[in-house]
């Protein structure tokens, strides 16, 4: 069995003790062995034998870290990848990626030049609904899909006092959660030949968008993006019509609510989603409706690729290339938002 991984994490907020450090720590292949952070207590509230350092820099500088992971404001992903690969070290950057295409492409190189394994984190591609769509779309039993929407909607009507809702460079959920749906819809349709965006700031106080409405065009089929955070009443999170039927189904993967409320990610029942989706399919004349069984979702997943990625030479779970087109369709939402038109050639 190789020797596991050492990782250190840079910093210890919302994104590093709900969606890294409990993997890291428990998943067999890994040894969490560091995070910095300015709130050492914090830390080992949590984990009492993870070293806590002073900075990123004390951080990058350990020389028995072999994978960084970079969960930090948006602002900050850049410039901390740039000097954690310089440092020798593979890194894990959380979504999105970096504020804009520039500078994607010049970690892209810089990792390239290191010879480092250089992934970012979009977690979602193991929800339980991704994978479940995946699933139906393998199938094929809803015939030629001409349609999918996609809603990540959630009720925060007050306006909070955090970076993700101020107004500094790559706050607000169009670079929160536009990242994900997008990735989604990447991976399962290909490239969009053109984007339409309206971005908005809609509650009392808000400095940063809390609202998005994104159609991409294809050839042969429509798709919506669509998140607000003024949603008390629920809305299907995915509807997608095909030449043979339709699925529709309600309510967010069930990993996030558990991580948040402490649960450890393991068990024959972690990642079960128990609202099923519904397929409805055309039989004759008829509508027939039935109940299609969720995959289940892992965000382990995700790096136990990382961890045969860097041991075994298997493929990287999320590649900078992916995340770069990513980045361009973001781009091209904002510019088709500001000047109200559809963003055409955007690869």
């Amino acid at each position: 069995m190789p020797k596991p991984i050492k990782v250190g994490i840079v910093g210890y907020g919302y994104a590093s003790k709900t969606f890294h450090a409990p993997f890291l720590a428990m998943l067999e292949g890994f040894e969490l062995t560091t995070i910095s952070s300015s709130d050492a207590s914090k830390v080992h509230a949590d984990y009492p034998n993870v070293t806590v350092a002073s900075s990123p820099e004390a951080l990058f500088a350990d020389p028995e870290i072999e994978l960084v992971v970079i969960p930090t404001p948006n602002d900050t992903h850049y410039p901390l990848a740039c000097k954690a690969l310089a440092a020798g070290k593979h890194v894990v950057v959380d979504k999105p990626f970096t504020l804009d295409v520039k500078e994607a492409e010049d970690l892209q190189q810089r990792a390239e030049k290191a010879g480092k394994l250089l992934s970012i984190y979009h977690n979602r591609r193991w929800d339980s609904g991704y994978r479940t769509v995946k699933k139906i779309l393998q199938d094929g039993c809803l015939g030629d899909i001409k349609y999918y929407e996609s809603h990540f909607d959630r009720f925060r009507p007050v306006v909070r006092q955090r970076w993700r809702e101020a107004n500094i460079p790559g706050a607000g959920i169009w670079y929160d959660l536009g990242p994900h749906m997008i990735d989604q819809v990447l991976q399962y349709f290909g490239k969009p030949q053109a984007i339409t965006v309206d971005l908005g700031a809609i509650r009392p106080g808000a400095e940063a968008v809390d609202y998005f409405h994104a159609m991409l065009d294809y050839a042969d089929k429509k798709i919506v993006l669509h998140s607000t955070t003024l949603a008390a009443a629920p809305m299907p999170i995915y509807t997608i019509h095909g030449m043979k039927g339709s699925y529709v189904k309600y309510g967010l993967d069930t990993q996030e609510d558990a991580l948040k409320s402490g649960a450890v990610p393991r068990g024959e029942h972690w990642g079960e989603d128990p609202n099923l989706g519904v397929v409805t399919l055309s039989q004759g004349d008829d509508m027939v409706s039935q109940s299609w069984a969720n995959e289940k979702g892992n965000y382990g997943g995700y790096y136990e690729a990382i961890y045969d990625a860097i041991r075994f030479g298997k493929p990287n779970p999320v590649t900078p290339s992916e995340a770069i087109d990513i980045m361009k369709l973001i781009e091209a939402g904002m510019q088709s938002a500001k000047e109200k038109r559809t963003i055409e050639n955007i690869f």
